[in-house]
């Protein structure tokens, strides 16, 4: 996207499942300032290399998390440990659960849309 005009600092990391995890990743390890990241139904990989590996750059990059409360796919209790995890580094934060299984809540879609307008305008 760098190559194609488009600066980092306007670039927003978006996944679910495996890709949410890789943006997770990925996104706090950055050497370059992301607008944001998104990571739905998902945890955060490699825990234990996350305070030595974290990059400055993205240390107030706002984070938005979702997952469902009933996910049999990856349980909640491993999107409470990122969170807690990303909220003890000192993340920008948004977390929000859905009663539902290993999916995506329309209503986590809509409040995107206002996230993504805001973290692109800050």
């Amino acid at each position: 996207e760098n190559e194609r005009g488009i600066a980092t600092e306007r670039i927003v990391l978006a996944g679910f499942s495996q890709g949410g995890a890789m943006a997770l990743f990925t996104g706090t390890r950055l050497p370059q300032r992301l607008a944001g990241i998104v990571a739905l139904s998902c945890y955060l990989l490699l825990d234990a290399s996350f305070t030595a590996e974290r990059d400055s750059a993205n240390q107030a990059t706002p984070i938005f998390l979702a997952h469902g409360t009933y996910d049999s796919i990856i349980p909640v209790s491993f999107a409470h440990a990122s969170r807690d995890r990303l909220e003890a580094a000192g993340a920008t934060l948004d977390y929000r659960e859905s009663p539902m299984d290993h999916q995506i809540d329309p209503r986590v879609i809509q409040e995107l849309g206002p996230w993504i307008r805001n973290v692109l305008a800050g």
